[in-house]
């Protein structure tokens, strides 16, 4: 079961006790199964787990009620679970770059399943607040939790712009995943900002168009399958809109393809994945012809 008590007494520390007042009544329907009709099955799975511990088979069957896993890979008592993602190998790529997380309060947009938020608190964040519109992902932290045992990691199934104003509460914010699906770019970076501290640090990783000229496109149908892609500018182009929406200290981190090794179908993944959605004859080209997916991570600073 959530625990709403220790998420409200955690917002009311960060300042954000409207939080509690405005999402109260969203949350609980949407963390108590009236908004979705798989919540009883997974709800079922999760609160089995901790009788489940020392019987490797039942507890392996419990997870996998939880298909499909996306982020990780994560070690949950005696299964490893290979998610989609090696989403280890995009930590390593950003964690010596990004500022130190000792003490920081932290929001993850797009959080997913909480993997990262795992891997923050162990950084040393104080508290992560995650948010992702996907309730299967909120019930997966659940179910990591359950031996995680984590008090001051929340992942909250909502969308960034469901939320009330955050009131620069926060010392770093993540938004990995995301800008590529916002139809209107600028206007996620501007509420991204608005989520900070004065000298709060954005951490954005998302995918981008090669090319050293300042352009964005949006495909007419899919991109790598994906239908809500929207957003694919060159890295100078995510440098100035970056710039336009008032963030300094601009920083180039890392710019990787990605590899199907890095994202591909697992046991615990069994939909197409990446190599499904590349040309067969060129995989440096989506099945559409657009470029492969190239992903960046940029650090910025809010003044």
């Amino acid at each position: 079961m959530f625990d709403f008590e220790a998420l409200a007494q955690s917002l009311d520390s960060l300042g954000l006790g409207h939080w509690n007042e405005e999402l109260g009544a969203v949350l609980h329907d949407r963390l108590t199964g009236k908004t979705h009709g798989d919540w009883k099955r997974w709800n079922a799975a999760i609160e089995a787990l901790p009788n489940a511990r020392n019987d490797s088979d039942r507890l392996c069957e419990l997870l996998m009620g939880l298909h499909p896993w996306r982020k990780g890979p994560l070690t949950l008592g005696s299964i490893e679970i290979d998610t989609e993602w090696r989403s280890d190998w995009k930590w390593a790529r950003l964690k010596d770059a990004i500022a130190p997380l000792d003490g920081r309060r932290v929001l993850d947009v797009g959080s997913g399943n909480g993997y990262y938020a795992l891997k923050m608190r162990e950084a040393g964040a104080a508290m992560v607040i995650g948010v992702d519109p996907t309730l299967l992902f909120a019930m997966q932290f659940q179910a990591i939790n359950v031996f995680a045992q984590d008090p001051a990691i929340f992942i909250l199934p909502l969308r960034l712009e469901e939320t009330p104003p955050a009131n620069n509460a926060f010392d770093t914010t993540f938004s990995m995943g995301v800008l590529y699906h916002q139809r209107e770019p600028r206007d996620h970076l501007r509420r991204l900002q608005s989520t900070l501290r004065s000298g709060g640090q954005l951490v954005l990783e998302t995918l981008y168009l090669p090319g050293d000229d300042r352009r964005a496109e949006t495909p007419t149908d899919r991109y790598a399958r994906m239908r809500n892609v929207w957003s694919l500018p060159t890295v100078p182009m995510l440098a100035k809109w970056l710039e336009e929406t008032g963030y300094s200290n601009i920083k180039i981190v890392d710019q990787t393809m990605t590899s199907t090794e890095e994202q591909r179908s697992t046991a615990w993944m069994r939909f197409e994945s990446l190599r499904e959605a590349l040309d067969p004859d060129d995989p440096t080209k989506t099945v559409e012809g657009w470029p492969a997916p190239h992903r960046v991570i940029i650090t910025a600073s809010t003044c």
